[in-house]
């Protein structure tokens, strides 16, 4: 569900018509809708009631200020995986205490800033990790309150470059060897064991992979309480599946989610963390773009627009569709087939082929549906393109979020050495 919708044949943001804020900001541009971020967080958390949890926004996923602080004002906590997302999460108000710090790769200098910050827990991936973040925790005569993730070698069926629990994984420690890892931590000075975290991969549409990993997490609970290991958290990550092509099933619904969390760990007291990303705003927000030409051929009819692979990358590196849609439905007749491509100077530059459209012309808006999830915050400044702005709609309003890359802006990084000035 989401707050873009036709309205008298125009395409519109909650209540403000796409094209208005096309005309005033230009395109290519992102919107987000206000309405629907807060619909996904309260549909997410209302199959939770009455457990004790904490929902952290996966804040990779859009790493947009206001769209982090939409989420955070509903009661969201963050999902980090870098310092800088710490340094967002609470420049928009989130409380340490509703932090989690994911990811492999974490350095000295950002165990530090996090354990001086606070925050809620860090999700260990390694044992080189583990004694990095022990030495850090001394060094600073501070505790790191940990989950281990553990890798149940689960496939969650879906793309081979977003799956996170296989033993072929950079992610996690196989849940085989889990246990030695979790005694080794028991005897580490600066360090708390509160946690077993768990993450298979994302946009997952079918939850038996859940169900599957979870019950390999129930068991291993049980096996580290034997071993004399309290556990009072469940991390159980984040991946649902939004429904990118609407002409396919949807996938299932988030409730659908819950009752999975609810009868595995009936029997389990403690608190529950998740980590949401695409689920909360995937479908809250559109890439606007507007046609540059029309390239009819012998063998395919190319339609160009303003919008590139530097803007959304999905469809060129993970082979993603994405609802392709006119801004007017009235003025874009008739059906024909186009492959809809941008201007970067690659083939892979290129967004849907022989996709059925209405006739389009140089000047018409179009919108790329479900594209509030790892678009804006994966774009690039390739073939030297500005970054696009973001805008956030809120019923009749809508304000620049983030303004369009200046090419100053662009090049105030470089500097040319000495022997070339």
């Amino acid at each position: 569900m989401d707050h873009f919708t036709y309205k008298n044949n125009e395409l519109f943001a909650e209540n403000v018509a796409v094209a208005k804020i096309a005309k005033q900001v230009g395109t290519p541009f992102y919107c987000y809708s206000s309405a629907t971020l807060e619909h996904h967080f309260k549909v997410f958390a209302e199959g939770f009631q009455g457990l004790d949890t904490l929902i952290c926004f996966a804040v990779k996923s859009n790493s947009n200020l206001a769209v982090i602080k939409t989420l955070a004002d509903a009661g969201a906590g963050a999902d980090v995986v870098s310092e800088g997302e710490i340094r967002r999460a609470l420049k928009c108000g989130i409380a340490p205490n509703k932090i989690i710090f994911s990811g492999i790769g974490k350095t000295a200098s950002e165990m530090e800033f996090a354990l001086n910050t606070g925050i809620y827990q860090f999700n260990v991936e390694s044992e080189p990790e583990l004694e990095l973040l022990a030495k850090t925790a001394q060094k600073l005569n501070k505790t790191a309150p940990i989950a281990i993730r553990v890798n149940p070698d689960i496939d969650a069926g879906t793309s081979a470059k977003i799956t996170t629990g296989l033993k072929t994984s950079k992610f996690g420690i196989d849940i085989n060897h889990a246990l030695e890892v979790y005694k080794k931590a028991s005897k580490l000075k600066g360090i708390k064991i509160q946690a077993i975290s768990v993450h298979i991969g994302s946009q997952i549409t079918d939850f038996k992979p859940f169900e599957k990993a979870f019950i390999r997490v129930r068991e291993f609970h049980a096996e580290l309480a034997k071993n004399g290991i309290e556990i009072n958290v469940l991390d159980l990550g984040g991946g649902i599946g939004v429904p990118y092509d609407a002409e396919k099933n949807p996938p299932p619904h988030p409730r659908d989610y819950a009752k999975i969390v609810r009868e595995v760990f009936k029997s389990f007291k403690g608190r529950f963390c998740f980590e949401p990303g695409r689920v909360l705003v995937g479908n809250a927000g559109i890439l606007v773009s507007e046609v540059i030409y029309v390239k009819p051929t012998d063998a395919r009819n190319f339609l160009i627009v303003d919008a590139a692979m530097n803007d959304l990358i999905r469809p060129s590196f993970y082979n993603a569709h994405h609802d392709i849609i006119p801004i007017n439905q009235k003025s874009a007749a008739g059906n024909h087939k186009y492959d809809i491509v941008g201007p970067v100077c690659e083939t892979g530059d290129t967004f849907a082929e022989l996709r059925t459209m209405p006739e389009l012309k140089p000047g018409d808006l179009i919108a790329f549906r479900t594209a509030g999830a790892y678009g804006s915050v994966m774009a690039s400044t390739y073939n030297s393109r500005k970054i696009v702005p973001e805008v956030m709609v809120k019923g009749d309003k809508f304000e620049i979020t983030s303004r369009r890359m200046s090419y100053d802006e662009m090049f105030e990084r470089e500097i040319l050495p000495d022997w070339l000035k």
